[in-house]
């Protein structure tokens, strides 16, 4: 909100001052506020000292790397270096900044982040839930299923009651809060979860259905990968007969006939293949 950046180059600035020590508080922050520059003229990254004193200051470019790198660890500047500067024209706020430094952020860093950052943005604004699939697929190991289908009310209330605890909060708790939070920015976006589906549900990926997410088989608590692939392998055979033809197809536990027969999964299937004769 203070340096008003404008283009990708002063993401790369922010990248570096908020990386660096001795670079944003009491130093650059303070040059912006007060008009001296703005953030496209204050040191972000240790590459800026180099380029600056090289191309706009014409000095040596080995005396150029010497300042450089005394100043990214925190060194400082000698009197020489100081008086180079001076005869160079470098403005007495760039010497100034320069000594405050105590660690500097190297531009490329930067980029690989900022990249980072700027497709993370990018997907999120217009393919949002093609983003939001895509981060619990790679990121769902403590989804709550049951939790995350009841919407954004009971995300929020599980989310107050983890921070509520404090220090208390076990670590499992505290695990699931990434998690819990990306969910309810999901589903405060208008987005919502959908349950398990036995035949649109796919082992390990979730799968985009409207404005909703299908969780996989192994989004729930209890499924392994391996299970969850022995699952999605069964229901792409057919259609299953009943819960027994099921069991014996996907191999699947009494435990995770359980678990998916409480999410209504198995509704419409009867118990087993025999028929009745009443």
């Amino acid at each position: 909100m203070e340096s008003q950046p404008s283009s990708f180059a002063d993401l790369l600035q922010i990248s570096g001052l908020s990386h660096g020590t001795g670079v944003w508080l009491g130093n650059a922050q303070e040059l912006i506020k007060n008009g001296t520059c703005n953030i496209k003229t204050v040191i972000g990254c240790r590459d800026d000292i180099m380029l600056f004193l090289i191309y706009k200051a014409g000095m040596d470019a080995g005396l150029a790397f010497k300042i450089t790198e005394s100043v990214r660890k925190g060194k400082g500047l000698t009197p020489e270096w100081i008086d180079e500067m001076k005869k160079c024209k470098v403005p007495m706020w760039y010497i100034d900044s320069c000594l405050k430094i105590q660690y500097m952020f190297p531009k490329a860093h930067a980029s690989a982040y900022v990249i980072s950052a700027v497709r993370t943005a990018y997907f999120k604004l217009y393919h949002p839930i093609e983003f939001y699939a895509t981060y619990f697929s790679v990121r769902g190991e403590d989804f709550d299923v049951e939790l995350f289908c009841q919407g954004y009310e009971a995300i929020y209330r599980r989310i107050e009651e983890v921070e509520q605890k404090g220090f208390q909060a076990l670590p499992k708790e505290k695990a699931m809060l990434p998690i819990l939070e990306m969910a309810l920015e999901m589903t405060a976006r208008g987005f919502r979860f959908k349950t398990i589906d036995l035949y649109r549900s796919e082992a390990t990926r979730f799968i985009v259905d409207g404005d909703a997410l299908i969780p996989p088989f192994a989004a729930l608590a209890g499924i392994g990968e391996n299970a969850a692939r022995n699952i999605a392998a069964a229901k792409d055979e057919g259609e299953f007969l009943s819960v027994e033809d099921f069991q014996q197809r996907s191999k699947a536990s009494k435990t995770i006939i359980e678990l998916l027969g409480s999410l209504g999964c198995f509704r419409d299937l009867p118990e087993s293949n025999q028929l009745s004769l009443f």
